[in-house]
């Protein structure tokens, strides 16, 4: 008798964990407008559904998440991808983003997190958060939509009974089917401006040219076409008739594209007087050579003038 009950009791645990059945679902995960120029990182969150049946036992989950189809260099990157070009981002199993989320099935080190579910009489739900982050310092990525697709082996989920293990660095337990999520976000085109003022510094009487150079400094997404324009300041003059202004009396300056002050520097009103360029993802310095030509000198002060730096791209 005591031989036959020993049979018995291990011929149950099998049909047990047979009997167990798991689903799952994934829903997409979406960075939207990802400015890479910020050097900041961005984060989304995915939604992770579970939902088990038919057993008897407390069942862990081992969702192993692999590369995607953009590809993983690193455990610290994952990459989205939009033609050649690629995005870095992670997935991570807590909200700090400490611990990268991976699969038993990829050559780096992190590995799911157990998840368990209490399967009594019935059915058992429950659900996790994926944590996104693509992360800053990306400015030579080039704008697009960029995606990851995560389905087949790149999405596999295991299940098994507490008794049967609780690890998730192995490929052990039952196969669920694998559904499809992706990974997406979108890198506008952007320009950043940053400016150096002209200062013409102190003058006795104006019987000579006066010059003096200032910067424009344009940073915009790799292959954006931009053209920055110079405004004809307070006074609404002409680029090469700029006026700075003390109250009533007017010192009139010239603002040029090249060290001859031969190209006049201005907007959209004056053809052929702006200054083109294509962005590489880096900081790009332009000279804005200034020149106060000869003319009657008011009286003595400080004379400015404002002029509004414009990048159409």
């Amino acid at each position: 008798m005591l031989r036959a009950a020993i049979v018995l009791i291990f011929g149950l645990f099998p049909s047990v964990a047979w009997a167990q059945s798991c689903s799952f679902s994934v829903t997409n995960m979406n960075f939207g407008l990802i400015d890479t120029l910020s050097g900041t990182a961005a984060t989304a969150t995915a939604t992770m559904n579970i939902n088990c049946t038919g057993g008897l036992l407390r069942v862990l989950v081992c969702p192993h998440i692999g590369a995607g189809s953009g590809g993983a260099t690193s455990a610290a990157a994952r990459q989205m991808a939009s033609g050649a070009n690629s995005l870095n981002y992670q997935l991570y199993s807590d909200p700090g983003m400490s611990v990268v989320w991976g699969s038993y099935n990829w050559p780096y080190a992190s590995r799911p997190p157990v998840l368990g579910l209490p399967v009594l009489v019935g059915n058992a739900s429950g659900t996790a958060t994926i944590y996104g982050r693509v992360t800053g310092g990306q400015s030579t990525v080039p704008p697009g939509t960029y995606q990851s697709i995560f389905s087949g082996t790149q999405l596999e989920f295991r299940y098994q009974n507490d008794l049967l293990g609780n690890s998730c660095n192995t490929g052990f337990g039952f196969t669920a089917p694998s559904p499809t999520f992706t990974i997406n976000a979108t890198v506008p085109a952007n320009c950043l401006v940053a400016t150096q003022n002209i200062d013409f510094g102190s003058k006795g009487v104006l019987t000579a040219n006066a010059d003096a150079t200032g910067q424009v400094t344009v940073t915009c997404t790799p292959s954006t076409a931009y053209t920055v324009s110079l405004n004809g300041g307070t006074t609404g003059g002409t680029p090469t008739n700029r006026k700075m202004s003390k109250g009533a009396e007017r010192v009139t300056y010239g603002l040029y594209k090249d060290a001859a002050r031969s190209q006049p520097w201005g907007d959209a009103g004056t053809p052929g007087s702006t200054v083109a360029g294509t962005g590489n993802g880096a900081a790009q310095a332009l000279t804005v050579y200034g020149r106060v030509p000869p003319q009657a000198t008011p009286s003595a002060g400080v004379y400015t003038d404002t002029v509004v730096v414009t990048i159409t791209y």
